[in-house]
């Protein structure tokens, strides 16, 4: 449990770094203020190391980095524009940005950018008190700090709030997020991560604003809601996002699963369900070394998203969902685009989603080596993605079906390393190249080698390895018959 003491203990030992000392000294004898600021400083009361150290200074870019370029390695001010200069220092990186006193207009999508007067202007105008307590390491004015004292700045009970583990805003929250809405996804992002409550008020004007997050450009929601999933315990911070409709806004399929019963039909909360699923799919990632992947854990949030356009109740009480897999997958892309991701992972989650029943399929039954052969086929690289996610859909409370369905995957994986082992199934192709078909057929490049091409490796998925002796047999009769 953190506490005071602990707390400056931790920041003690971290003021121990040289880098401190240098840049506290060089800013001082410019007579210029600077202090660490923001992250860093709450990580460092936490005892964690930060990995991105950040500054403020009264300084204004030219000034900076004119004092940074007589001691640093290597510079760059591409963050010029927003007061920002970067440098490296031994194996250090910093940035260093003049006080900021940054606002949104009503209509913009991002943010006006003005410089502040003072550390305190500065720390008043970022999102979070435990994100507003800095460390000076020089004076007011530029003044030296003497050696070994600790000089923490405060203002707005950040230490206090982080020992208590709460999000609230330095000012009125309806403030902060009039000015930077996004800083009602980074209150979820950091009940994801650092496993902290957001004080009543703070969450009554997230839920009271959280239409003002449309002005926000679609790639910094995406990083958000990245850093949010890759969090200790995403499951927080997505009932945040549900419960003040931010989610309905930015990812609306999330609260569509919450679907309506009847008196007659009924089935599991689809929405407690994929809470759950993602849960589970975490648990799961040390077993696959998946430690703090993306793509497994929004493919299990995303997995059951086809649901609600594919829910038909049937007679007899029966709820049904046929092909939501498939529209799933669908919705996914459309989703992901929209929130600017790269097509590699936008196309590995959607693979997952499309994928992630193929196993109950079969999983009252035998699988032959053919469906096995397919089955590594069509997982390609998300193969360890798909065990995960495929063991982290059984919810069931019936232990003695969690049982026989952990059996059955269990003799699946296995069965899928002897055939890999045996056949090379992660270099799955047929007996027979394009450049051999040509050659046996007496074609040039044309749409009948891949037609020749795709017969081939279906034999090899049905048979397993002919061999080129066998496979040229079974092309020239495929050829004949044709």
């Amino acid at each position: 449990m953190l506490d005071a003491k602990t707390a400056l203990a931790n920041l003690e030992r971290t003021t121990q770094s040289a880098l401190f000392v240098l840049l506290g000294r060089i800013f001082s004898e410019a007579g210029q203020e600077l202090s660490l600021v923001g992250g860093p400083v709450r990580d460092a009361f936490l005892g964690r190391k930060a990995l991105d150290l950040d500054f403020t200074t009264s300084a204004n870019p030219d000034e900076t980095l004119e004092i940074l370029k007589p001691h640093v390695d290597v510079h760059w001010d591409i963050g010029r524009a927003f007061g920002t200069i970067g440098a490296r220092i031994g194996d250090e990186t910093v940035e260093i940005t003049t006080y900021r006193a940054d606002k949104y207009d009503h209509e913009s999508r991002n943010p006006e950018v003005t410089f502040g007067k003072s550390l305190e202007d500065d720390l008043f105008r970022r999102d979070f008190s435990v994100n507003s307590m800095a460390l000076r390491l020089t004076g007011p004015s530029g003044t030296p700090i003497p050696a070994g004292e600790l000089a923490v700045v405060d203002p707005y009970k950040g230490l206090q709030d982080l020992i208590d583990g709460v999000i609230r805003t330095p000012g009125a929250p309806e403030d902060s997020f009039s000015d930077d809405p996004l800083r009602m996804l980074r209150a979820a992002r950091f009940a994801s991560q650092l496993g902290f409550e957001i004080e009543p008020a703070t969450f009554e004007a997230i839920t009271a604003m959280s239409g003002r997050i449309e002005i926000i450009a679609a790639e910094r929601i995406q990083v958000e809601l990245t850093k949010l999933m890759l969090g200790k315990n995403p499951r927080a911070g997505l009932e945040v996002l549900v419960q003040t409709g931010l989610a309905g806004l930015i990812l609306p399929e999330i609260p569509a699963l919450k679907l309506e019963t009847d008196e007659h039909h009924h089935h599991k909360d689809v929405y407690e369900h994929t809470l759950t699923v993602v849960d589970q799919a975490i648990d799961y990632e040390k077993d696959y070394n998946l430690e703090g992947d993306f793509i497994l854990r929004f493919a299990a949030l995303m997995h059951d998203i086809g649901k609600p356009a594919t829910r038909k109740l049937e007679p007899g009480g029966a709820v049904s969902f046929y092909h939501h897999d498939m529209v799933g997958a669908k919705l996914t892309v459309k989703r992901m685009r929209a929130l600017k991701f790269d097509n590699d992972t936008i196309k590995a989650v959607a693979l997952l989603v499309e994928l992630h029943l193929r196993f109950f399929g079969y999983s009252d039954q035998a699988w032959t080596d053919s469906a096995i052969r397919r089955y590594v086929r069509d997982a390609g690289e998300q193969l360890l993605r798909l065990h995960a996610l495929t063991r982290a859909d059984v919810t069931t409370r019936n232990k003695k079906k969690a049982d026989r369905l952990s059996h059955a995957y269990d003799d699946l994986e296995h069965r899928i390393g002897v055939i890999m082992e045996q056949e090379e199934l992660n270099a799955l192709r047929p007996d027979l190249s394009g450049e051999d078909i040509m050659r046996i057929l007496d074609l040039k490049p044309s749409p009948q080698v891949g037609q020749a091409y795709n017969f081939l490796m279906e034999l090899r998925l049905e048979e397993g390895v002919l061999g080129a002796e066998e496979a040229e047999r079974r092309l020239l009769d495929w050829w004949r018959a044709r």
